[in-house]
């Protein structure tokens, strides 16, 4: 049988298909030569089956997996936490939150989320300080913020920190229209890797290479107690409107989150549980009129791990802005272990305004 010669134009159309297949494959190429750190692997978290030990943890929270994780790349937001941005959106999601006083005492939230998340809205999001700054480099996370502090602005720049402020980059935020400003401010994990992918193609950013905390198993339904509140408040000067208290859950060994006595709920309706509540005692000074603080977060001092229904006393030490925040028990000395998930640290002038019962 005589094959018919193909016709012009199915020549072009053969043609054109074979250029676009080699023009995929030559931007693939290019992709994974040029940009080699954007082409990263998203681990799905595997539950272990009875009797089994996932032989591997992830890197921030020590969630059992059973695939080696690479250290994933974080998200350092910050989000107000004043009575007027309430509900929030998004922090039911963090996985590790650092909250500290701002003007007035009033606390502020260092949120960090990692790249493999899916978090559609995040915030308000606010203002840097110089405190939060030193807490985001050792996880060396991208900082995101809404303006900051004139100090804190100075910092970034100076040690050109890798920072994504909304003043300048508007474009990967949005604002509310149910709020007015300077409570509307949001953002989404899809925009933030958008951002780090655009704004870090002309920075040197290598693999991550960030401390790990050491974890642990959770204790046995036997070794729970029933129950176990802790609380601090912030700022007494607003009576209890900024007393923050975490309620034990023995059934699933977490706390929940209690704000001026209620339990505080997401605007999506999420609940904030969290795995570990670390307390530290540090300096902190107001500087000016404002009433900015100073809040010293390199050093060491007194501190206490709330965990499985228990305290343990310790203390807390971070030896320079690039090292891990760590905590060690004052019996034996060793470091913390944490139970895997979500670490909640909280940042007072004196472990006095803590109450346990």
């Amino acid at each position: 049988m005589k094959i018919p010669k193909p016709t012009q134009l199915q020549l072009v159309i053969i043609g054109a298909v074979m250029l676009a297949i080699a023009a995929a494959l030559i931007l693939v190429f290019m992709r994974e030569q040029i940009f080699p750190y954007y082409a990263h692997k998203v681990v799905e978290f595997v539950e272990p089956s009875s009797g089994t030990e996932a032989p591997f943890r992830h890197p921030l929270t020590g969630e059992p997996a059973f695939e080696e994780i690479e250290r994933p790349r974080l998200y350092g937001v910050m989000v107000e936490n004043m009575v007027e941005a309430w509900p929030l959106s998004g922090i039911d999601q963090a996985l590790l939150v650092i909250e500290a006083p701002v003007e007035a005492a009033i606390p502020r939230l260092l949120t960090f989320y990692s790249e493999e998340q899916e978090v559609v809205k995040i915030g308000p999001v606010r203002s840097a300080r110089p405190y939060y700054l030193d807490w985001s480099e050792e996880l060396e996370a991208m900082y995101v913020h809404v303006g900051g502090s004139p100090a804190a602005l100075s910092q970034i720049e100076y040690n050109d920190i890798f920072d994504l402020n909304e003043f300048y980059r508007g474009w990967y935020f949005w604002r509310g229209t149910d709020r007015s400003a300077p409570h509307n401010v949001y953002t989404s994990i899809e925009l933030l890797s958008e951002a780090y992918e655009s704004e870090s193609a002309w920075r040197s950013i290598g693999p991550a290479d960030y401390g790990l905390w050491q974890f642990k198993n959770d204790v046995t339904e036997d070794e729970r107690p029933e129950y176990q509140f802790v609380s601090m408040n912030f700022s007494p000067y607003f009576g209890d409107l900024y007393e923050a208290g975490w309620e034990y859950d023995p059934e699933t060994n977490e706390y929940v989150r209690y704000q001026s006595g209620y339990e505080m709920q997401m605007l999506e309706g999420g609940q904030i549980r969290a795995n570990n509540i670390a307390i530290l005692e540090t300096d902190i000074v107001v500087l000016d009129e404002i009433g900015r603080r100073q809040i010293a977060t390199i050093g060491e001092g007194s501190a206490m791990v709330v965990q499985d229904g228990q305290v343990i006393n310790g203390v807390w030490a971070k030896p320079s802005v690039d090292e891990r925040l760590r905590f060690y028990n004052n019996e034996t000395g060793a470091e913390i272990e944490f139970n895997a998930g979500v670490t909640w640290i909280e940042v007072l002038g004196s472990l006095e305004a803590v109450e346990t019962n």
